[in-house]
């Protein structure tokens, strides 16, 4: 979901130099007030097979096309000011339902969306070969295998364009891609390279739709996008590092594939219970997978986090198998919005599968820390006894809180969802899960069906777990 994208000039024509896409520079603010940073790596992966070659061709590049850009107006959808740090969520459909009706650039969009569909891993292996070909230097901003994260930049950037029209839910989203990126290296002059690749695989791909017009309402798309997340990179490079680095000062192997690894950062690292951060390995540079925080923030400042390895992940193995204490990481910038409101005093109803349980327990110390009296109920889920590797801490958490009750749930079919029928109601509940993609999606169902509002139903971004290995 994070990856390098590009952006445009203010009033969405090329600047001064060409490019379809040419920043505008965000303003600097005071050098005493800057935290610099070394330079970063940067992103995803491409494994396997190489991708399509391009066409010695460039893709739309007619004079007629060409014109047509410059002739653009800037964008209807103005960013708002970017906010000190975002914990929103990726863009749902359930949150983007249009409150009117869709906008003529908007139908464009979503018009080439249906259109590349049936041909998406075209689409992207073409727009790496057009990246790379093109701009063989970006190549070093990536991993060296492109396999998990292969689509992730056109995933992320197809997603906002398709909910554009949806402006306080695509802001959030946009701003938190922005300064993820930072992490990765990206900056605002590799923005227009993305651009233009974009839009030459979606020409390319969506050859039975595509005309001036379609392009026109793309790249106003494209540049209001890039430009929100170039402002929120440059406003959170005043505040706060692209990455930290983290020394692994335990690691507790649970079973002989789950591990407790616990970090110190080398600088203070804020965030909230419930949120998660994604993490780089001295094993696969420019590799990095999504995790959560195991513990709600620690006066020490030491950081944990439940790791499962699985079949074939790579920062998951280097992390069971072979980081042990002394062993340097890298994070990236915490995130995620599955954390406790702590006005309201309504109960939580926590559902966790496997090492899903690692944010839930960060909620419950949570709760406990601000010392608010309100029922918090645990589904603890697991295939067999033997995968309730955390049923002692939370059962001590039971014993020392008497409004928490834990309820472990051990299925071989891992039907956690089921077992919450059971029991309630649960309509004065907020409901928390985290877990495999599988029970995230059927445990949201069953608690739409059980009567929670979706609006009271939080849980991590399902692209993100099915990515975390």
């Amino acid at each position: 979901m994070d990856a390098p994208t590009t952006t445009s000039a203010d009033d969405g024509t090329p600047g001064d130099g060409g490019g379809w896409f040419t920043p505008r520079k965000p303003s600097k603010g005071p050098e005493d007030g800057r935290i610099t940073t070394a330079p970063t790596t940067q992103e995803p992966p491409e494994s396997g097979e190489a991708p399509e070659a391009p066409e010695t061709r460039e893709a739309p590049q007619t004079k007629d096309a060409l014109g047509a850009r410059k002739a653009l107006r800037a964008p209807q959808h103005q960013a708002p000011p970017p906010q000190a740090q975002s914990t929103a969520p990726p863009i749902s459909v359930q949150q983007a339902k249009p409150a009117q009706k869709a906008s003529a650039d908007a139908l464009l969009v979503q018009r080439t969306m249906a259109e590349i569909e049936p041909v998406a891993d075209k689409v992207t292996s073409y727009f790496y070969a057009l990246l790379f070909t093109r701009h063989p230097d970006l190549r070093a901003l990536f991993p060296a295998a492109m396999d998990t994260q292969r689509d992730r930049i056109l995933k992320a950037l197809l997603t906002a364009a398709e909910h554009i029209d949806h402006t306080d839910v695509l802001v959030a989203y946009l701003k938190n891609l922005g300064r993820g990126h930072r992490k990765y290296g990206t900056q605002a002059e590799h923005y227009p390279a993305v651009g233009e690749c974009l839009i030459g695989s979606l020409s390319r791909y969506a050859s039975a739709t595509w005309d001036e017009e379609t392009e026109a309402a793309w790249v106003r798309t494209y540049t209001t996008i890039s430009q929100v997340m170039i402002d929120a990179a440059a406003e959170d490079e005043m505040r706060a590092p692209a990455w930290w680095f983290a020394e692994v000062v335990s690691h507790d192997l649970r079973t002989p594939d789950i591990a407790v690894v616990t970090v110190r950062p080398d600088q203070p690292y804020p965030f909230l219970a419930g949120q998660y951060t994604s993490l780089e390995t001295p094993w696969w540079p420019r590799v990095w997978r999504h995790y959560s925080f195991a513990s709600a923030p620690r006066p020490d400042g030491l950081l944990s986090f439940h790791v499962k390895a699985v079949p074939a992940g790579w920062v998951s193995n280097a992390l069971v198998h072979h980081a042990r204490p002394g062993d340097i990481l890298r994070l990236g910038p915490p995130t995620g919005s599955m954390t406790v409101d702590h006005t309201t005093d309504s109960g939580l109803l926590c559902l966790g599968g496997g090492t899903g349980i690692a944010p839930i327990k960060a909620l419950v110390e949570d709760v406990a820390e601000h010392g608010r009296r309100r029922p918090v109920e645990v589904f603890y889920g697991a295939r067999t006894d033997h995968d309730l590797y955390d049923i002692d801490t939370m059962l001590r958490l039971q014993r020392s809180h008497p409004w928490l009750a834990v309820r472990p749930v051990v299925d071989q079919r891992a039907q956690l969802p089921d077992a919450v029928r059971e029991y309630g109601p649960w309509n004065e509940y907020d409901a928390y899960l985290s877990g495999p993609p599988g029970m995230i999606r059927n445990g949201v169902d069953a608690l739409r069906d059980i009567g929670i509002p979706e609006g009271r139903i939080r849980h991590d971004s399902v692209e993100e777990l099915v990515a975390s290995d």
